[in-house]
């Protein structure tokens, strides 16, 4: 999946679909999500906060940029990190490989 973002927007919000390696949606009703996010070429995550379910059942989840979020322009990976209600199993979607984003960068 590829999202692409100018510098300093909060919109678009990135929604995704979780699904398991069959391509079925996973069921996060009441799990714990969490958007993590980091530059390409670095280790560290440069965002690692709170998201929000839309559609349980369905898996369908998104996350708010916040202020700041795209601030730096440049290539990034990201992913969907769940903690799912009751055994607290957790689970990393895409578990095959990372939603690329790209912050593009202001003309003036």
């Amino acid at each position: 999946m590829a999202f692409f973002i100018k510098q300093n927007d909060t919109s678009p919000i990135l929604q995704a679909n979780l699904k398991d390696a069959n391509e079925n949606a996973v069921d996060v009703t009441g799990a714990a999500i969490t958007f993590k996010m980091r530059p390409v070429s670095s280790s560290t995550a440069t965002i690692n906060s709170a998201a929000a379910i839309i559609d349980g059942e369905a898996g369908s989840v998104k996350y708010e940029w916040q202020s700041g979020d795209t601030a730096t322009a440049g290539s990034y990976f990201a992913e969907f990190q769940v903690v799912f209600a009751g055994g607290g199993q957790t689970e990393t979607f895409p578990n095959s490989e990372y939603i690329q984003i790209t912050i593009l960068d202001d003309i003036a």
